[in-house]
């Protein structure tokens, strides 16, 4: 109570910040810094990266998103390093990422997408410790919250993605070999091509920037091996 009342006085501070000693100021940044620490604050950056680094994973290429998912899991990190937790929470929480990689590279069975979702929800909920070992340090309306709604909007997306994975091998895969297509983001180690009015996961030796056309000369399952057109040559393009 006494350190909220004193955040609030050092906050109207900032407008007379050139009258004030610089002792005040360092109480301040320590005012910041607990702001910073603080579980409920450390909650959302931890589920943030961990929905970033899944969506980063849906649709790679972007930048954006890996980017996002990397300071988010910083932050997040920084505060578990601070902050007392429950080491349970964090191996639910990392062990769910196993049912997660199975549902969606190899059986697309949603018993394991709903498995992920409940151990990331359960272990970022739990992880920072309350006053017991069972008692999240999180607000249980916040968790509740965030819990639901990211929790939909997973199992949303990704149910759909793998749907879409999984029709793909009705087409034949081999007609794509030679077509050449538009690269939608920068593909080098992985990127998105538009080739057969479909969007694919590319992969190419040399980075081909986005914008620029490519054509397909090999696959690798449902990842296209791809390779730049150097100038547009009359040749069909899909």
């Amino acid at each position: 109570m006494i350190m909220s009342i004193r955040c609030g006085v050092l906050r109207v501070g900032v407008f007379i910040r050139p009258f004030i000693p610089t002792r005040l100021e360092s109480a301040e940044d320590n005012c910041m810094l607990e702001t910073l620490l603080n579980p409920n604050f450390a909650y959302l950056f931890l589920v943030a990266g961990f929905f970033l680094t899944i969506l980063a994973m849906l649709a790679p290429g972007t930048g954006f998103l890996e980017i996002s998912a990397l300071f988010s899991f910083i932050f997040a990190g920084w505060a578990v390093y601070n902050l007392q937790i429950n080491y349970w929470a964090l191996v639910i929480l990392l062990l769910g990422v196993l049912p997660f990689l199975y549902a969606v590279r190899r059986s697309g069975q949603y018993i394991y997408l709903g498995l992920a979702i409940l151990a990331l929800v359960i272990g970022s909920a739990f992880l920072f410790r309350g006053e017991a070992w069972w008692q999240p340090a999180v607000n249980p309306a916040l968790a509740s919250v965030v819990s639901i709604l990211t929790g939909g909007f997973m199992w949303i997306i990704v149910r759909k993605t793998i749907e879409a994975s999984l029709s793909r091998p009705s087409h034949d895969l081999e007609a794509l070999l030679g077509l050449i297509g538009e690269a939608k983001t920068e593909i080098h180690e992985e990127g998105s091509l538009q080739v057969a009015g479909e969007l694919w996961s590319a992969t190419s030796q040399a980075p081909i920037p986005a914008g620029e056309r490519a054509r397909v000369v090999g696959r690798e399952g449902l990842m296209l091996h791809v390779e730049i057109v150097p100038d547009k040559k009359d040749e069909p393009e899909a």
